[in-house]
């Protein structure tokens, strides 16, 4: 079997809702979706969802070889690009391929791709995030319940800029979620808003009122050593790694004992999730994979791995066109018995939507505040300004 070329779709999710952090927000919620489909010259393709971007830069490393040596293709495509780098948005491009190749790997052995990663338990634990700066309290209640109601019972807040209204907002979630029997476990995720005092100021003053589980990306992502402080001031843990572009970015936060909770960026792909989790498991650390829902292949890699403590589902629903063999219960995601990764397109009801959606436009969450960490005073009102 060889890879003999690959198409590009787009489509949309719609997430009912306005959906952001302290860097910005979308309303309504609606974002762009990129999808990648491989093609072989047996007929069968492999389905990809992440980023476009580069490739067609890419793709070079993977045309014409056996798509069931998927790391060794992974380690050509990183070498593709050696000189400018594989760092940033090309890691996005590489994910997407790479969770074609790992779909198609599975579907040639006619297994769900859970099963083939060696997986004994297709139940996968989460915990609710609702990407929910721009929800006022009536509707962050609604939707913590909902989630509550499928039995979860861990939430994730977004906030870092108006302390009183995070440690109100944490109760709510915290109580949304409580129907199920035991305390809620509650997150809050600056989402690299602050720097290291800020940081320590924010999370002892919620400290003194509630229990925080773990503080998600108080820092910038690169800052090991004050990340590494912050975890010997505060009793939370320190969840950091989502937006780590590559193995070789975790060494400094590993080697200075920076992070309690790894995350690893769903859009990465399934090959970066394993590689990470496998690293962290050498010390003893948890894995976390962040974004289920921009690339449900990873919930299948989170199976698989025996540091997996819960994945962020972000939402109950899929993109339009896409379906995904998988349900949310039991406060988590369980796999289904497609082969492959168990998505499947519809390509004629994407080809017939004009919808869009652009999930970094300046307004939205992946525009970084040219003030942030730079503010004396919280400044709720403004979110993302």
């Amino acid at each position: 079997m060889k890879i003999t070329g690959y198409r590009c779709l787009r489509t949309f999710h719609d997430w009912g809702r306005p959906v952001g952090d302290v860097n910005g927000f979308t309303d309504p919620g609606i974002s762009e979706v990129s999808i990648v489909i491989l093609e072989t010259d047996q007929g069968i393709e492999g389905v990809g969802m992440g980023s476009h971007q580069d490739i067609d830069r890419l793709f070079p490393a993977i045309e014409g070889e056996d798509p069931r040596a998927v790391t060794a293709l992974y380690d050509r495509m990183l070498a593709r690009v050696f000189k400018a780098g594989h760092s940033g948005a090309t890691f996005g491009g590489i994910g997407t391929l790479d969770t074609a190749l790992w779909d198609l790997k599975a579907k040639l052995a006619g297994e769900p791709l859970w099963r083939l990663l060696g997986a004994r338990d297709r139940f996968v634990s989460g915990y609710a995030s609702g990407l929910d700066i721009a929800l006022d309290d009536d509707q962050l209640a609604t939707w913590y319940r909902t989630m509550g109601e499928r039995g979860f019972a861990s939430g994730k807040l977004k906030g870092g800029r108006d302390l009183d209204g995070d440690i109100r907002r944490l109760g709510i979630v915290a109580d949304a979620l409580s129907g199920n029997g035991v305390t809620p476990a509650v997150m809050l995720d600056a989402n690299e808003s602050w720097n290291l005092r800020q940081a320590v100021r924010y999370v002892t003053a919620i400290e003194a009122r509630r229990d925080l589980t773990w503080i998600e990306e108080p820092l910038r992502r690169w800052d090991a050593a004050g990340h590494a402080r912050l975890g010997t001031a505060i009793h939370a843990a320190v969840a950091t790694g989502e937006n780590l572009t590559g193995l070789e970015q975790f060494t400094p936060l590993f080697d200075r004992g920076a992070v309690d909770i790894v995350q690893v960026g769903c859009g990465w792909g399934v090959t970066h999730l394993l590689r990470v989790a496998y690293a962290a498991h050498s010390r003893d650390l948890p894995v976390s994979p962040v974004g289920l829902t921009a690339n449900p292949s990873v919930a299948h890699a989170a199976a698989a791995v025996p540091n997996h403590l819960a994945s962020e589902v972000q939402d109950l629903g899929s993109p339009f066109g896409i379906s995904v063999d998988q349900d949310f219960i039991d406060g988590g995601v369980v796999l289904g018995d497609l082969p492959g990764n168990g998505i499947t397109i519809d390509e004629d009801a994407i080809a017939a939507s004009h919808h869009a959606g652009n999930w970094t436009a300046p307004a939205g969450p992946h525009v970084r505040s040219h003030r942030a960490g730079l503010r004396l005073v919280a400044d709720a009102d403004t979110v993302g300004g």
